[in-house]
Protein backbone atom coordinates (compact mmCIF):
# COMPACT_ATOMS: atom_id res chain seq x y z
CA UNK A 1 0.00 0.00 0.00
CA UNK A 2 2.74 2.42 1.02
CA UNK A 3 4.45 1.71 -2.41
CA UNK A 4 1.53 2.52 -4.65
CA UNK A 5 0.82 6.02 -2.12
CA UNK A 6 4.53 6.59 -2.98
CA UNK A 7 4.36 5.81 -6.88
CA UNK A 8 2.26 8.94 -7.53
CA UNK A 9 5.02 10.81 -5.69
CA UNK A 10 7.74 10.30 -7.07
CA UNK A 11 6.00 10.67 -10.67
CA UNK A 12 4.94 13.85 -9.73
CA UNK A 13 8.37 14.64 -8.82
CA UNK A 14 9.78 13.79 -12.16
CA UNK A 15 7.33 15.62 -13.73
CA UNK A 16 7.68 18.83 -12.16
CA UNK A 17 11.60 18.36 -12.16
CA UNK A 18 11.22 17.69 -15.91
CA UNK A 19 8.49 21.23 -16.41
CA UNK A 20 11.40 22.93 -14.15
CA UNK A 21 13.82 21.84 -16.57
CA UNK A 22 12.23 23.15 -20.24
CA UNK A 23 11.14 26.34 -18.18
CA UNK A 24 14.67 26.90 -17.79
CA UNK A 25 15.96 26.17 -20.40
CA UNK A 26 13.48 27.59 -22.69
CA UNK A 27 14.35 31.20 -20.90
CA UNK A 28 18.18 30.48 -21.10
CA UNK A 29 17.46 29.94 -24.70
CA UNK A 30 15.40 32.69 -25.03
CA UNK A 31 18.10 34.79 -23.51
CA UNK A 32 20.59 33.21 -25.54
CA UNK A 33 18.95 34.25 -28.85
CA UNK A 34 18.15 37.32 -27.79
CA UNK A 35 21.68 38.09 -26.69
CA UNK A 36 23.01 36.56 -30.19
CA UNK A 37 20.75 38.70 -31.91
CA UNK A 38 22.45 41.70 -30.78
CA UNK A 39 25.89 40.07 -31.14
CA UNK A 40 24.90 39.24 -34.96
CA UNK A 41 23.93 42.68 -35.70
CA UNK A 42 27.53 43.34 -34.81
CA UNK A 43 28.41 41.76 -38.27
CA UNK A 44 26.53 43.94 -39.92
CA UNK A 45 29.15 46.52 -39.82
CA UNK A 46 31.33 43.56 -41.45
CA UNK A 47 30.91 46.08 -44.75
CA UNK A 48 31.51 49.33 -43.12
CA UNK A 49 34.93 47.73 -42.05
CA UNK A 50 35.79 46.08 -44.91
CA UNK A 51 36.65 42.10 -46.50
CA UNK A 52 40.33 42.31 -44.30
CA UNK A 53 39.70 43.94 -41.30
CA UNK A 54 36.43 41.70 -40.72
CA UNK A 55 38.91 38.73 -41.13
CA UNK A 56 41.17 40.25 -38.78
CA UNK A 57 38.05 40.48 -36.46
CA UNK A 58 37.34 37.07 -37.07
CA UNK A 59 40.72 35.88 -35.79
CA UNK A 60 40.75 38.38 -32.42
CA UNK A 61 37.92 36.43 -31.52
CA UNK A 62 39.36 32.99 -32.18
CA UNK A 63 42.40 33.94 -30.35
CA UNK A 64 40.31 35.15 -27.64
CA UNK A 65 38.34 31.68 -27.71
CA UNK A 66 41.70 29.83 -27.43
CA UNK A 67 43.14 31.91 -24.77
CA UNK A 68 39.96 32.03 -22.46
CA UNK A 69 39.94 27.74 -22.23
CA UNK A 70 40.99 28.12 -18.88
CA UNK A 71 37.72 30.33 -17.98
CA UNK A 72 35.78 27.52 -19.47
CA UNK A 73 37.16 24.97 -17.16
CA UNK A 74 36.86 27.46 -14.30
CA UNK A 75 33.11 28.15 -14.78
CA UNK A 76 32.51 24.20 -14.96
CA UNK A 77 34.10 23.61 -11.81
CA UNK A 78 32.65 26.42 -9.76
CA UNK A 79 29.15 25.45 -11.51
CA UNK A 80 30.19 21.85 -10.04
CA UNK A 81 31.04 22.82 -6.62
CA UNK A 82 27.95 25.38 -6.11
CA UNK A 83 25.85 22.40 -7.04
CA UNK A 84 26.98 19.88 -4.59
CA UNK A 85 27.15 22.04 -1.64
CA UNK A 86 24.62 20.38 1.09
CA UNK A 87 26.49 21.78 4.10
CA UNK A 88 27.43 25.14 6.16
CA UNK A 89 31.66 23.51 5.52
CA UNK A 90 30.94 23.31 1.78
CA UNK A 91 29.43 26.48 1.30
CA UNK A 92 32.74 28.66 3.06
CA UNK A 93 35.01 26.34 1.40
CA UNK A 94 33.19 27.73 -1.93
CA UNK A 95 33.69 31.04 -0.53
CA UNK A 96 37.51 30.58 0.00
CA UNK A 97 37.83 28.82 -3.21
CA UNK A 98 36.47 32.09 -4.80
CA UNK A 99 38.53 34.58 -2.90
CA UNK A 100 41.85 32.14 -4.04
CA UNK A 101 41.03 31.73 -7.72
CA UNK A 102 40.10 35.40 -8.57
CA UNK A 103 43.68 36.49 -6.88
CA UNK A 104 45.43 33.63 -9.16
CA UNK A 105 43.88 34.16 -12.11
CA UNK A 106 44.85 37.80 -11.77
CA UNK A 107 48.30 36.92 -11.52
CA UNK A 108 48.24 34.50 -14.34
CA UNK A 109 46.75 37.16 -16.45
CA UNK A 110 49.53 39.22 -15.65
CA UNK A 111 52.20 36.76 -16.52
CA UNK A 112 50.54 36.13 -19.62
CA UNK A 113 50.31 40.13 -20.45
CA UNK A 114 53.60 40.11 -19.47
CA UNK A 115 54.78 36.91 -22.09
CA UNK A 116 52.66 38.46 -25.08
CA UNK A 117 54.29 42.32 -24.76
CA UNK A 118 57.56 40.14 -24.93
CA UNK A 119 56.91 38.75 -28.41
CA UNK A 120 54.43 41.38 -29.28
CA UNK A 121 56.40 42.12 -32.66
CA UNK A 122 56.18 38.53 -34.08
CA UNK A 123 52.71 38.39 -32.17
CA UNK A 124 50.95 41.31 -34.56
CA UNK A 125 53.35 39.94 -37.69
CA UNK A 126 52.10 36.43 -38.40
CA UNK A 127 48.44 37.37 -37.34
CA UNK A 128 48.87 40.81 -39.15
CA UNK A 129 46.46 42.67 -36.48
CA UNK A 130 47.08 45.86 -34.75
CA UNK A 131 48.90 46.84 -31.51
CA UNK A 132 45.54 48.30 -30.28
CA UNK A 133 43.51 44.98 -30.92
CA UNK A 134 46.00 43.16 -29.56
CA UNK A 135 45.46 45.59 -26.27
CA UNK A 136 41.82 45.52 -26.26
CA UNK A 137 41.82 41.62 -26.92
CA UNK A 138 44.45 41.09 -23.89
CA UNK A 139 41.93 43.31 -21.89
CA UNK A 140 39.17 41.07 -22.59
CA UNK A 141 40.80 37.88 -21.65
CA UNK A 142 40.81 39.41 -17.61
CA UNK A 143 37.25 39.83 -17.87
CA UNK A 144 36.75 36.04 -19.71
CA UNK A 145 38.90 34.94 -16.53
CA UNK A 146 36.90 36.19 -13.82
CA UNK A 147 33.58 35.79 -15.11
CA UNK A 148 33.91 32.19 -15.06
CA UNK A 149 33.92 32.33 -11.28
CA UNK A 150 31.11 34.59 -10.74
CA UNK A 151 29.02 32.68 -13.62
CA UNK A 152 29.62 28.82 -12.28
CA UNK A 153 28.20 29.72 -9.31
CA UNK A 154 25.02 31.17 -10.28
CA UNK A 155 25.13 28.19 -12.67
CA UNK A 156 25.65 26.10 -9.78
CA UNK A 157 23.11 27.75 -7.71
CA UNK A 158 20.90 27.36 -10.53
CA UNK A 159 19.96 31.19 -10.69
CA UNK A 160 19.53 30.85 -14.38
CA UNK A 161 17.08 34.26 -14.42
CA UNK A 162 19.94 36.29 -13.63
CA UNK A 163 22.53 34.51 -16.15
CA UNK A 164 19.74 34.89 -18.62
CA UNK A 165 19.77 38.67 -18.22
CA UNK A 166 23.45 39.74 -17.97
CA UNK A 167 23.51 37.69 -21.36
CA UNK A 168 20.82 40.09 -23.03
CA UNK A 169 22.44 42.85 -21.65
CA UNK A 170 25.67 41.82 -22.55
CA UNK A 171 24.94 41.53 -26.31
CA UNK A 172 22.65 44.93 -26.04
CA UNK A 173 25.46 46.46 -24.56
CA UNK A 174 28.06 45.00 -26.86
CA UNK A 175 25.86 46.34 -30.11
CA UNK A 176 25.08 49.83 -29.11
CA UNK A 177 28.97 50.14 -28.17
CA UNK A 178 30.13 48.81 -31.11
CA UNK A 179 27.69 51.11 -33.13
CA UNK A 180 28.87 54.38 -31.63
CA UNK A 181 32.47 53.17 -32.37
CA UNK A 182 32.02 52.46 -35.92
CA UNK A 183 29.69 54.57 -37.21
CA UNK A 184 31.16 57.34 -35.19
CA UNK A 185 34.05 57.34 -34.39
CA UNK A 186 35.15 55.55 -37.41
CA UNK A 187 36.47 51.97 -36.05
CA UNK A 188 37.43 49.11 -37.44
CA UNK A 189 38.14 45.80 -35.98
CA UNK A 190 39.88 47.16 -32.67
CA UNK A 191 36.65 48.83 -32.19
CA UNK A 192 34.22 46.08 -32.57
CA UNK A 193 36.85 44.23 -29.97
CA UNK A 194 36.23 47.83 -28.08
CA UNK A 195 32.53 47.16 -27.78
CA UNK A 196 32.83 43.40 -26.99
CA UNK A 197 34.67 44.29 -24.22
CA UNK A 198 32.30 46.60 -23.06
CA UNK A 199 29.33 44.45 -23.24
CA UNK A 200 31.68 41.50 -21.28
CA UNK A 201 32.29 44.68 -18.44
CA UNK A 202 28.24 44.98 -18.28
CA UNK A 203 28.04 40.99 -17.72
CA UNK A 204 30.95 40.82 -15.39
CA UNK A 205 29.23 43.61 -13.21
CA UNK A 206 25.90 41.76 -13.58
CA UNK A 207 27.50 38.04 -12.64
CA UNK A 208 29.74 40.37 -9.31
CA UNK A 209 26.25 41.51 -8.17
CA UNK A 210 24.03 38.71 -8.41
CA UNK A 211 26.55 36.22 -6.59
CA UNK A 212 27.84 38.77 -3.70
CA UNK A 213 26.43 36.02 -1.16
CA UNK A 214 29.40 33.78 -2.02
CA UNK A 215 32.20 35.52 -2.42
CA UNK A 216 30.88 38.30 0.26
CA UNK A 217 31.39 36.48 3.14
CA UNK A 218 34.74 35.25 4.83
CA UNK A 219 35.06 31.56 3.39
CA UNK A 220 37.83 28.45 4.59
CA UNK A 221 40.99 27.97 3.35
CA UNK A 222 41.30 26.46 -0.30
CA UNK A 223 42.14 22.76 -0.52
CA UNK A 224 44.35 22.93 -3.38
CA UNK A 225 45.15 19.66 -4.49
CA UNK A 226 41.26 18.65 -4.07
CA UNK A 227 40.56 21.49 -5.83
CA UNK A 228 43.25 21.05 -8.57
CA UNK A 229 41.83 17.36 -9.16
CA UNK A 230 38.58 18.43 -10.39
CA UNK A 231 40.05 21.66 -12.36
CA UNK A 232 42.48 20.00 -14.20
CA UNK A 233 40.18 17.46 -15.96
CA UNK A 234 37.25 19.68 -16.14
CA UNK A 235 39.81 22.67 -17.68
CA UNK A 236 40.91 20.15 -20.49
CA UNK A 237 38.23 18.51 -21.09
CA UNK A 238 35.60 21.38 -21.74
CA UNK A 239 39.12 23.00 -23.51
CA UNK A 240 39.30 20.40 -25.71
CA UNK A 241 35.62 20.83 -27.00
CA UNK A 242 36.02 24.31 -27.60
CA UNK A 243 39.10 24.07 -29.53
CA UNK A 244 37.28 21.99 -31.94
CA UNK A 245 34.71 24.64 -32.02
CA UNK A 246 36.84 27.67 -32.47
CA UNK A 247 40.42 27.04 -33.39
CA UNK A 248 39.87 26.38 -37.26
CA UNK A 249 39.73 30.48 -38.48
CA UNK A 250 42.97 30.65 -37.08
CA UNK A 251 44.38 28.16 -39.88
CA UNK A 252 42.22 29.79 -41.98
CA UNK A 253 44.00 33.12 -41.58
CA UNK A 254 47.29 31.42 -41.60
CA UNK A 255 47.20 29.47 -44.98
CA UNK A 256 44.84 31.55 -46.90
CA UNK A 257 44.90 34.63 -48.86
CA UNK A 258 43.45 36.90 -46.27
CA UNK A 259 41.10 38.57 -48.31
CA UNK A 260 39.36 34.83 -48.61
CA UNK A 261 38.95 34.51 -44.84
CA UNK A 262 35.74 36.92 -44.99
CA UNK A 263 33.40 34.55 -46.28
CA UNK A 264 34.91 31.56 -44.23
CA UNK A 265 34.28 34.01 -41.14
CA UNK A 266 31.09 34.67 -41.83
CA UNK A 267 29.91 31.24 -42.40
CA UNK A 268 31.92 30.29 -39.01
CA UNK A 269 29.87 32.63 -37.30
CA UNK A 270 26.15 31.75 -38.89
CA UNK A 271 26.75 27.90 -38.45
CA UNK A 272 28.43 28.15 -34.76
CA UNK A 273 25.30 29.96 -33.53
CA UNK A 274 23.83 26.26 -33.31
CA UNK A 275 26.25 25.79 -30.32
CA UNK A 276 25.45 28.98 -28.61
CA UNK A 277 21.48 28.35 -29.51
CA UNK A 278 21.32 24.55 -27.90
CA UNK A 279 23.92 25.27 -25.48
CA UNK A 280 21.98 26.58 -22.55
CA UNK A 281 19.95 22.92 -22.62
CA UNK A 282 23.41 21.35 -21.41
CA UNK A 283 23.88 24.82 -19.30
CA UNK A 284 20.95 23.87 -17.74
CA UNK A 285 21.36 19.84 -17.73
CA UNK A 286 25.13 20.23 -15.55
CA UNK A 287 24.51 21.33 -12.30
CA UNK A 288 20.87 19.35 -12.04
CA UNK A 289 23.81 16.01 -13.17
CA UNK A 290 26.01 17.28 -10.33
CA UNK A 291 23.30 17.93 -7.75
CA UNK A 292 21.72 14.54 -8.20
CA UNK A 293 25.07 12.63 -8.00
CA UNK A 294 25.86 14.67 -4.72
CA UNK A 295 22.46 13.54 -3.44
CA UNK A 296 23.10 9.73 -4.28
CA UNK A 297 19.72 10.47 -6.56
CA UNK A 298 18.45 9.34 -9.95
CA UNK A 299 18.18 11.23 -13.38
CA UNK A 300 17.02 11.44 -16.36
CA UNK A 301 18.33 14.44 -17.32
CA UNK A 302 20.68 12.98 -20.25
CA UNK A 303 18.07 11.78 -22.16
CA UNK A 304 15.87 14.67 -22.29
CA UNK A 305 18.45 17.05 -22.53
CA UNK A 306 19.96 15.08 -25.40
CA UNK A 307 16.97 14.76 -27.55
CA UNK A 308 15.51 18.29 -27.05
CA UNK A 309 18.87 18.92 -28.35
CA UNK A 310 19.53 16.75 -31.01
CA UNK A 311 16.34 17.75 -32.55
CA UNK A 312 16.91 21.27 -32.40
CA UNK A 313 19.99 21.30 -33.66
CA UNK A 314 18.80 19.48 -36.44
CA UNK A 315 16.09 21.37 -37.62
CA UNK A 316 18.74 24.90 -36.86
CA UNK A 317 20.71 23.33 -39.39
CA UNK A 318 18.19 22.97 -41.61
CA UNK A 319 17.52 26.40 -41.77
CA UNK A 320 21.12 27.77 -41.70
CA UNK A 321 21.98 25.00 -44.36
CA UNK A 322 19.51 25.44 -46.97
CA UNK A 323 17.14 28.31 -46.03
CA UNK A 324 18.55 31.17 -44.49
CA UNK A 325 20.98 31.51 -47.55
CA UNK A 326 17.36 33.09 -49.43
CA UNK A 327 17.86 35.86 -47.29
CA UNK A 328 21.20 36.40 -46.99
CA UNK A 329 21.28 36.60 -50.84
CA UNK A 330 18.52 38.98 -50.61
CA UNK A 331 20.44 41.72 -47.69
CA UNK A 332 23.78 40.96 -47.86
CA UNK A 333 26.67 41.45 -49.41
CA UNK A 334 30.94 40.76 -49.22
CA UNK A 335 31.51 38.17 -46.61
CA UNK A 336 28.01 36.47 -46.09
CA UNK A 337 26.89 35.95 -49.41
CA UNK A 338 30.22 34.97 -50.03
CA UNK A 339 30.26 32.36 -47.63
CA UNK A 340 26.64 30.71 -48.51
CA UNK A 341 28.26 27.64 -50.40
CA UNK A 342 30.03 26.84 -47.27
CA UNK A 343 26.64 26.96 -44.58
CA UNK A 344 25.63 22.63 -45.30
CA UNK A 345 29.00 21.19 -44.68
CA UNK A 346 29.66 24.16 -41.91
CA UNK A 347 26.16 23.33 -40.18
CA UNK A 348 26.21 19.43 -40.41
CA UNK A 349 29.44 19.74 -38.13
CA UNK A 350 28.33 22.21 -35.61
CA UNK A 351 25.23 20.34 -35.44
CA UNK A 352 27.49 17.01 -34.60
CA UNK A 353 29.42 19.47 -32.14
CA UNK A 354 26.00 20.54 -30.40
CA UNK A 355 24.88 16.90 -29.41
CA UNK A 356 28.58 16.16 -28.56
CA UNK A 357 28.30 18.98 -26.40
CA UNK A 358 25.69 17.36 -24.14
CA UNK A 359 27.21 14.01 -23.97
CA UNK A 360 30.63 15.90 -22.37
CA UNK A 361 28.44 18.09 -20.25
CA UNK A 362 27.14 14.83 -18.77
CA UNK A 363 30.43 12.74 -18.54
CA UNK A 364 32.30 15.33 -16.72
CA UNK A 365 28.94 16.45 -14.12
CA UNK A 366 29.26 12.78 -13.19
CA UNK A 367 32.84 12.88 -12.47
CA UNK A 368 33.77 10.26 -15.67
CA UNK A 369 36.64 12.08 -16.30
CA UNK A 370 38.47 8.91 -18.10
CA UNK A 371 36.77 10.61 -21.17
CA UNK A 372 39.09 13.75 -21.29
CA UNK A 373 42.42 12.15 -22.11
CA UNK A 374 40.93 10.87 -25.51
CA UNK A 375 39.14 14.08 -26.00
CA UNK A 376 42.46 16.20 -25.88
CA UNK A 377 43.92 13.44 -27.85
CA UNK A 378 41.49 13.90 -30.60
CA UNK A 379 41.54 17.94 -30.53
CA UNK A 380 45.22 17.38 -30.68
CA UNK A 381 45.05 14.99 -34.06
CA UNK A 382 42.51 17.69 -35.70
CA UNK A 383 44.93 20.43 -35.02
CA UNK A 384 47.94 18.23 -36.95
CA UNK A 385 44.90 16.77 -39.78
CA UNK A 386 44.64 21.19 -40.34
CA UNK A 387 48.66 21.83 -40.62
CA UNK A 388 48.43 18.94 -43.67
CA UNK A 389 45.13 18.99 -44.98
CA UNK A 390 43.80 22.61 -46.20
CA UNK A 391 43.88 22.73 -49.50
CA UNK A 392 40.58 24.48 -49.94
CA UNK A 393 38.25 26.03 -47.45
CA UNK A 394 35.57 23.00 -47.83
CA UNK A 395 38.54 20.22 -47.20
CA UNK A 396 39.17 22.40 -43.95
CA UNK A 397 35.49 21.90 -43.32
CA UNK A 398 35.04 18.48 -44.13
CA UNK A 399 38.38 18.03 -41.09
CA UNK A 400 36.43 19.67 -39.14
CA UNK A 401 33.20 17.17 -39.37
CA UNK A 402 35.22 14.13 -39.89
CA UNK A 403 36.87 14.79 -36.40
CA UNK A 404 33.77 16.14 -35.21
CA UNK A 405 32.17 12.75 -35.55
CA UNK A 406 34.85 10.67 -33.97
CA UNK A 407 34.83 12.84 -30.92
CA UNK A 408 30.94 11.97 -30.98
CA UNK A 409 31.85 8.34 -31.23
CA UNK A 410 33.89 8.53 -28.26
CA UNK A 411 31.62 10.02 -26.13
CA UNK A 412 28.52 7.56 -26.98
CA UNK A 413 31.38 4.98 -25.95
CA UNK A 414 32.23 6.62 -22.66
CA UNK A 415 28.55 7.60 -22.01
CA UNK A 416 27.25 3.97 -22.60
CA UNK A 417 30.01 2.42 -20.46
CA UNK A 418 29.16 4.93 -17.34
CA UNK A 419 25.02 3.50 -18.13
CA UNK A 420 25.95 0.04 -18.17
CA UNK A 421 28.41 0.02 -15.27
CA UNK A 422 25.69 2.14 -12.76
CA UNK A 423 22.74 -0.35 -14.34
Amino acid sequence: MNMLEERPSAESQEQAAKQKFFRQSSWMMFASVAAGAFMFAVHFFSEAIGDAAYGQFGILLSILAILSIPGLGLQMVFAHQAAAVTTDEQRQRLTGTAHAVLLWTFLIWLATTLGIWIWQRLILHSLEISGAALLVTVLLVLVTLWKPVFYGILQGNQNFLWMGWASIASGMGRFVAVAAIVLLLGGRATGIMAGALLGELVALTIGIWRSREVWGRKGDQIEWRAWLSKVVPLTFGFGAFQFMFMVDPMFVRIFFDKNQTGGYIAAGILTRALVLFTGPLAAVMFPKVVRSVAMAQKTNMLKVTFVSTAILAGLAAIFIAYILPFGLRLFFKGPFAAGIPLLPPFAASMAVLTVTNVLINNLLARGKFQVVPWLMLIAGAYALALLKYHASLEQVIYTLGAFSVLMACVCVFFTWRSEAREA
